[in-house]
C-alpha cells in the first residue's frame, strides 16, 4: 500500500487568479517546470486529483499539427459526435 502524506496550504491571489504553491508536493511525483499534470475534479465531494501527466510520443508519420487539427475539430463538433456515439 502507498503513502499518503498530508499537506495543508493556504489559497493564496496571483494575479487574478486564486492559487497553491506544491513546490514539495510536486517534487514527490517528479513533476519539474514545463511538466504537463491531469486535474480530475470531483464536484460532488470538492475532490481534486493531480496526477504527472503521461508523455505521448506520436506514432511515425503523425505530425503535431495533425493532432492539433483533430482536437479542434472534436471539440467544435462533440456534441454532433456524442449524438453518433449513441446511435
Amino acid at each position: 500500500m502507498s503513502k499518503v502524506v498530508r499537506m495543508e496550504r493556504k489559497v493564496a491571489k496571483f494575479g487574478n487568479s486564486l492559487g497553491i504553491t506544491m513546490t514539495e508536493a510536486f517534487k514527490r511525483i517528479g513533476v519539474e517546470l514545463g511538466d504537463s499534470v491531469q486535474i480530475n475534479v470531483r464536484e460532488q465531494d470538492g475532490e481534486i486529483v493531480i496526477r504527472k501527466a503521461n508523455k505521448v510520443s506520436l506514432p511515425t508519420g503523425i505530425s503535431p499539427d495533425f493532432i492539433d487539427t483533430l482536437s479542434q475539430v472534436m471539440e467544435e463538433y462533440d456534441e454532433t459526435l456524442r449524438g453518433l456515439k449513441d446511435r
